[in-house]
């Protein structure tokens, strides 16, 4: 969320960078309507409170020097006072819950090196690793090799689920496992994360604060009883939240958290897009990177944790490239955005596999998380940053296309090798 002082002094500023990420501009003229309604309701219930005072004192004086009659009067006047004074806090609580909810829908202000861009047409490619494989037999998607190896199937996942579900078996379900064990070991023992399991449901506190309510309520699974949980979308829900209304000290700063979690989406606004295969399911696994920094440090933070995501793929020997988002491509609580790509010889393009976005303070004014410098120094927003480490299903698809042999089997990478219990080949 953005600070309301902020938006305030630097009105047509906020206005210009939200222009750049599609924010239609009204948006703005309501704040100035409600800001100003806002200061004329806390001015004059101020007034109130400086005339009620005031007669206060008059009263104990009159009362002192006799005058009980003037003094009874003053009263039902100071009574006439308080019932305004209410009327106008209740005006200023309901302008201060409508300023609420109209910053909670704008969005992250651009970092300023952020391109300034329509849509994903104004992404800039920043750098790439490894080469595109060269086969001499033409290669097959994830999908046909899968079925044919007998390590997936849809089939019967749409009979128990419908739609956009896989059942992966033998060793597709293996290889899963072993991303997952091989993902969290690196970022642990490398990376200096520190695992942890959080829940796969979350209350909509949880999902104000990473925003994903009020703007992506669709896109989500909904539990429905009175207790308003959700299943997360993401493990960034849970983990970022972790330290929510919380005053950190800052020689706890930096905190590095990874997570294994099962993510749910509706794919709501996808009806139509990558139908096939595994590339977009309602149900799919991520290996999540966390983290919570000072201010002056989350830009080296945000290039370290890219980097972290990035040696994963290296370390399996998968060509990808980085590109940085553009202002109208980048997410809704993002002030910068790294997104990776895996290429998939199928595709004969990159497709996404990580998205590593750097915050800012937006998600920590939502969920009121905070540090104290040295010396009793007055608290300030942590800046929040998180990352796909990688998402494990992308990586399943990356590792079966890239590694494909012309009898149709499968090379299991190296690294992999002590993870899938010697497995070498799946064929």
């Amino acid at each position: 969320m953005l600070d309301l002082n902020f938006v305030r002094e630097n009105l047509d500023a906020v206005r210009t960078a939200l222009g750049t990420r599609n924010f239609p501009a009204e948006a703005l003229d309501t704040f100035v309507e409600l800001d100003a309604e806002r200061r004329r309701v806390i001015g004059e219930a101020d007034s109130i409170n400086q005339a009620r005072n005031a007669a206060s004192k008059e009263i104990g004086s009159l009362m002192q020097s006799g005058n009980r009659e003037e003094a009874e009067a003053k009263k039902a006047e100071v009574a006439g006072l308080k019932d305004q004074q209410t009327e106008l806090e209740t005006k200023r609580d309901e302008a201060d819950a409508a300023m609420r909810e109209l910053l909670s829908g704008l969005p992250n202000i651009p970092a300023t090196d952020v391109p300034v861009g329509a849509d994903e047409s104004a992404n800039k490619e920043i750098r790439r690793w490894g080469n595109a494989l060269e086969f001499d037999f033409e290669p097959k998607d994830h999908v046909d090799l899968g079925e044919a190896l007998g390590i997936i199937d849809f089939e019967r996942a749409t009979k128990i689920a419908g739609s956009r579900f896989a059942i992966l078996n033998g060793a597709g379900a293996r290889l899963s496992r072993a991303l997952i064990n091989f993902m969290l070991d690196v970022h642990t023992t490398e990376h200096g994360y520190t695992e942890t399991l959080p829940p796969f449901l979350v209350n909509r506190t949880a999902l104000f604060g990473t925003n994903q309510l009020p703007k992506f309520e669709d896109d989500l699974f909904h539990i429905k009883d009175d207790r308003g949980f959700a299943l997360i979308p993401t493990a960034e829900v849970p983990v970022t939240n972790y330290h929510a209304e919380e005053i950190l000290d800052a020689t706890e700063l930096p905190k590095y958290y990874t997570a294994y979690t099962p993510c749910f989406r509706s794919e709501a606004g996808s009806y139509g897009r990558d139908t096939r295969g595994l590339i977009r399911q309602h149900q799919f696994e991520k290996v999540e990177l966390v983290k919570l920094t000072m201010p002056e440090n989350s830009e080296d933070e945000h290039e370290k944790l890219t980097g972290n995501a990035e040696r994963i793929l290296q370390l399996l020997g998968l060509p990808y490239r980085t590109i940085v988002l553009s202002t109208g491509d980048m997410g809704f609580g993002a002030k910068k955005t790294y997104d990776i790509e895996v290429w998939l010889p199928s595709q004969k393009t990159f497709r996404e596999i990580s998205s590593c976005s750097n915050c800012g303070d937006f998600q920590a004014r939502r969920m009121n998380l905070r540090f104290r410098r040295a010396g009793g120094a007055k608290p300030e927003f942590v800046h929040t940053l998180n990352g796909s480490g990688l998402a494990v299903g992308r990586t399943w698809i990356a590792i079966i296309e890239n590694y494909q042999q012309a009898d149709g089997s499968i090379l299991v990478p190296e690294i992999l090798h002590k993870y899938m219990n010697g497995v070498t080949k799946i064929g």
